[in-house]
C-alpha cells in the first residue's frame, strides 16, 4: 500500500466502529459489553466441553523473568518478603510482629509491586480511549486519578468462564511462530478452524496462537511491545459475526505490529474496547495447551479466566485455565 486511498487510517478505524460497534446493544448503563453473549447455555456447553480433566495454566509466572522491558512504564513483578524465615530463625518476628508474646505459630508474609497489566492480563473496557470516548459512550473523565468509575476490570469478576477454543494458527500454517507484521485476516482464521475441525459459538471465548511467546521465551528482547504478528483488520467482521465474548493471544498487544495504520497506534484496541466492548486478552501461554490440542484432536475446552476484582482497574492479571 503506497498511497493514502489505500492506505487504512483513523477513517477506517472509525468506519469499523460504526458498523460492528455495540454502543447502547444492551443498554445506556452497559458496562460489560460482549461478556453479555455467556449466556447460561454458552456456559454449560463449555462445561460439557470436559471429557478427561486435564488442566492447563495459561499464564506466564509473575516474577521478575517477565517480558516486560519498560515500554508504557510498565515493569515485570517486584516480590517483597516482610514477614519471612529469618525472623523465624533469629525469634525477631516475635517482638516484630507478635506483640513479645511467643505463641508458638510461626508465619511468613509476602507482597507484591506490579503494573497489572504487566503479565498475562486481560484488558478493561476503560483501557482504551478513542475520539474521546470509551466503550459504550462514557467519557474518559469516568476515568479519575482514583481509578475508572465506568468499564472497570471488576464488572467482569463474574462473566469470565465458558466455552473456549483454541485458534492455533501458526500451526494451522506449518510454522513454529508466525513472522513479526503478520497481520491475521479473517480467511486465516476460518481455514485453522476448518482444519482443527472446531466450530467457534455465539459466546466463546477465542484463543490465538501466533507462536511469539514461544520464540521469545527466555530471550524477551523487543516482545513487549516490538513488532509482532496479530490480528489484522481484516479479522474484524469475523470476530464481529461470531460475536465472541473474549478474544485472547500469546502477544504483548494482540493486534499485529507495526500497525496497518500509520497514524492510529493499535486500531484494534480502538475497534475492539472501545467499539464493540470485546474483553482482550494479552500474553497468554497456549503452548501446552496447543501441544495437546494438536495430541488428540480436540480444540474446545472450558475456560475460566476471571479477573481480580480490583476496585476502579483498567486491567488486571489472571491466571486462566483451559480444562478439558
Amino acid at each position: 500500500m503506497t498511497t493514502t486511498e489505500t492506505t487504512p487510517n483513523v477513517e477506517t478505524v472509525r468506519a469499523l466502529i460504526a458498523k460492528y460497534g455495540n454502543w447502547g446493544r444492551w443498554g445506556a448503563d452497559d458496562q460489560v459489553g460482549t461478556l453479555n453473549h455467556v449466556t447460561p447455555e454458552a456456559v454449560a456447553a463449555g462445561a460439557a466441553a470436559i471429557r478427561s480433566g486435564k488442566r492447563f495454566s495459561l499464564a506466564l509466572p509473575f516474577d521478575a523473568d517477565g517480558p516486560q522491558r519498560g515500554g508504557f512504564g510498565r515493569f515485570n513483578p517486584i516480590h517483597l518478603m516482610f514477614r519471612d524465615g529469618g525472623d523465624i530463625a533469629t525469634g525477631t518476628i516475635i517482638e516484630d510482629f507478635y506483640g513479645g508474646k511467643d505463641r508458638y505459630c510461626r508465619g511468613t508474609d509476602d507482597l507484591v509491586i506490579m503494573p497489572l497489566q504487566s503479565g498475562t492480563q486481560w484488558d478493561a473496557l476503560s483501557h482504551i480511549i478513542f475520539d474521546g470516548s470509551m466503550y459504550n459512550g462514557y467519557s474518559p473523565t469516568a476515568v479519575t486519578s482514583k481509578g475508572a468509575t465506568r468499564n472497570d476490570i471488576a464488572q467482569a469478576a463474574d462473566r469470565i468462564a465458558g466455552r473456549g477454543v483454541l485458534l492455533d494458527v501458526a500451526r494451522a500454517k506449518g510454522v513454529d511462530a508466525l513472522e513479526p507484521g503478520y497481520a491475521i485476516t479473517a480467511d486465516d482464521l476460518d481455514a485453522c478452524a476448518e482444519r482443527q475441525g472446531v466450530e467457534v459459538r455465539q459466546g466463546d471465548f477465542v484463543l490465538v496462537r501466533t507462536g511469539q511467546l514461544a520464540a521469545r521465551r527466555g530471550d524477551w528482547g523487543d516482545y513487549a511491545g516490538g513488532h509482532a504478528p496479530g490480528m489484522g483488520l481484516a479479522s474484524v467482521p469475523w470476530v464481529a459475526d461470531r460475536q465472541i465474548a473474549g478474544l485472547a493471544t500469546d502477544t504483548w498487544g494482540m493486534e499485529v505490529l507495526p500497525n496497518e495504520t500509520p497514524d492510529v497506534f493499535q486500531p484494534l484496541h480502538c475497534v475492539f474496547l472501545v467499539g464493540m466492548g470485546l474483553y482482550v486478552g494479552e500474553i497468554f501461554d497456549l503452548e501446552a495447551l496447543a501441544d495437546d490440542c494438536a495430541e488428540d484432536g480436540r480444540y474446545e475446552f472450558f475456560f475460566c479466566a476471571p479477573p481480580l476484582p480490583f476496585s476502579r482497574a483498567v486491567g488486571s492479571p489472571v491466571n486462566p485455565m483451559a480444562i478439558k
